[in-house]
């Protein structure tokens, strides 16, 4: 194939479309990357990035248009072809093989050899090479299960890297990263630019698309709507391109009004530590409160204590003036708690089974006739429920989970949960890795709840979103408390400054 300098385009993506039973994914629609630059994607969950990339990678075998990549017309069967060519994918959610070494993981598949044997002083040398290269300071003989999230991020960049990758697409590559590690990523990012690479970059975060990328294709409803340079366009204009009207505000009006105490959690101290120690606030109707912290704070060991999952030593729970134990997250659930966890990929979401399942797993029990039949009529009943009031974009209740976009499994994980009718509902990350019009729809849905008396506690590592949708925040540190502070009369400083005070 030609070089990278010999062409405008790295890769052309003309009039792709894609149709499944009952639904047109993509229609006729167009990327096209030069080398030498940061092109953002973006576009509403569901729009059809993910499809668009799919048909890329041959893993969806498109319905019409052409794809040219360095100048020659391609059609790729698999993944492992994409990859040989030189294009390179890091996914949001990590697949990486845990328990085997970082330089396992970059080269498998394709081990150097010494005669019948693994080259391992090669394969260590190799990735040594390419991690001084990128800046990566991480041990290749150490196991993979032992890294943080960033550098699991790391880990496939540089694996991208080693295959020579001409284009390299970054899915939400910042999604579980400190902004210390985000700042190290876009560097990598940038040397991988100056080598000559197309980078597709898709995320929601509009700070980021505005820091690094080059030029963005918009996407709507499986259509294309507009490429453009970034330096053309403002925040609000791709907005309107992406939900296809003006969002004149990121957050609801808040309508809700606490009322009397519904909760209160004194004195908790998770068993196995380091973990919580000595948490204690008071949770009202009709309230929503956030909890924020740095990574490592401990945010989320505080809801899973709460729901069950984590053992406690000490400290007590008290619902509606009752003592409540939640010594298992069935016996949670049975007292009316809860919890959309973070990870919607690894804890949320049985990806093979279809939205019927994920919907109603949570309540199933309600659907047990006498004799221990289900009632299938009820289960439909309910699974529509959750599809038209979360406005789950889906051709059916037998769709796959794991074929929808990650807006749309969100929206079905909140609505199973809200069949079961709790009083406290605890969010984590809810709208993580979600478009811009879909988090709104999320954000009236939580203010609805709180208009309703339920109990909100909201994790968030977005500091608007915490001051755009709650009444206080409650600011972690190492796993205390450092304080609670009302939003309205808060700034980012001192949540900071409170978030630094046991470090």
């Amino acid at each position: 194939m030609a070089t990278l300098d010999n062409h405008e385009f790295l890769l052309e993506m003309r009039g792709i479309s894609k149709e499944f039973p009952g639904v047109k994914a993509l229609d006729e629609v167009n990327l096209k990357v030069r080398p030498y630059s940061i092109h953002a994607l973006m576009g509403e969950n569901g729009a059809g990035k993910s499809t668009l990339l799919k048909c890329l990678f041959g893993i969806y075998e498109k319905n019409k248009g052409d794809i040219f990549f360095l100048g020659e017309k391609v059609n790729f069967q698999s993944s492992k072809q994409a990859l040989e060519a030189g294009i390179s994918m890091v996914h949001q959610e990590l697949n990486q093989v845990l328990q085997r070494t970082v330089m396992d993981n970059i080269w498998l598949g394709r081990y150097p050899t010494k005669g019948l044997f693994i080259d391992q002083q090669k394969m260590y040398q190799d990735t040594k090479e390419i991690f001084s290269e990128l800046d990566i300071d991480i041990d290749p003989q150490v196991k993979v299960a032992t890294l943080s999230v960033s550098q699991m991020q790391m880990l496939e960049i540089a694996k991208a890297f080693s295959y020579n990758a001409k284009i390299v697409i970054m899915d939400e590559p910042t999604s579980s990263l400190t902004e210390k590690e985000v700042n190290h990523l876009f560097t990598i990012i940038q040397k991988l630019k100056n080598k000559g690479c197309g980078i597709v970059y898709i995320s929601h975060k509009m700070d980021e698309i505005f820091s690094i990328c080059d030029e963005i294709t918009i996407l709507r409803d499986g259509r294309w709507v507009d490429t453009q340079k970034l330096a053309d366009l403002n925040m609000d204009q791709i907005i309107a391109k992406m939900v296809g009207r003006e969002l004149t505000q990121r957050f609801p009006d808040k309508t809700n009004i606490p009322k009397e105490t519904i909760l209160s959690v004194k004195n908790l101290t998770a068993l196995n530590q380091p973990s919580i120690q000595n948490i204690s606030f008071d949770l009202r109707k009709g309230e929503i409160l956030g909890i924020a912290g740095l990574v490592g704070s401990k945010r989320t060991d505080i809801v899973e204590t709460i729901f069950g999952i984590r053992e406690r030593c000490q400290g007590q729970i008290v619902l509606n003036d009752n003592v409540v134990l939640n010594r298992n997250v069935h016996e949670a659930i049975r007292n009316r708690f809860a919890l959309v966890t973070e990870e919607r990929r690894t804890t949320g979401i049985y990806s093979n089974l279809d939205i019927t399942f994920n919907a109603l797993v949570a309540n199933v029990d309600n659907y047990t006739k006498w004799g221990g039949l289900l009632s299938y009529s009820q289960m439909s009943s309910d699974t529509q429920w959750v599809i038209d009031s979360m406005r789950v974009k889906t051709p059916s209740h037998k769709t796959k989970i794991g074929s929808l976009s990650g807006g749309n499994q969100q929206k079905v994980i909140i609505g199973r949960w809200l069949l079961t009718k709790p009083e406290i509902l605890m969010l984590d990350e809810p709208t993580r890795g979600i478009d811009v019009g879909a988090k709104f729809e999320i954000y009236q849905l939580i203010l609805d709840l709180a208009n309703r008396d339920k109990g909100i506690i909201i994790i968030s590592s977005e500091m608007p979103e915490l001051l755009g949708i709650t009444d206080r925040i409650l600011v972690m540190s190492n796993g205390r408390a450092a304080g609670i502070v009302d939003t309205k009369t808060t700034t980012q400083h001192e949540i900071l400054s409170l978030a630094s005070r046991y470090l």
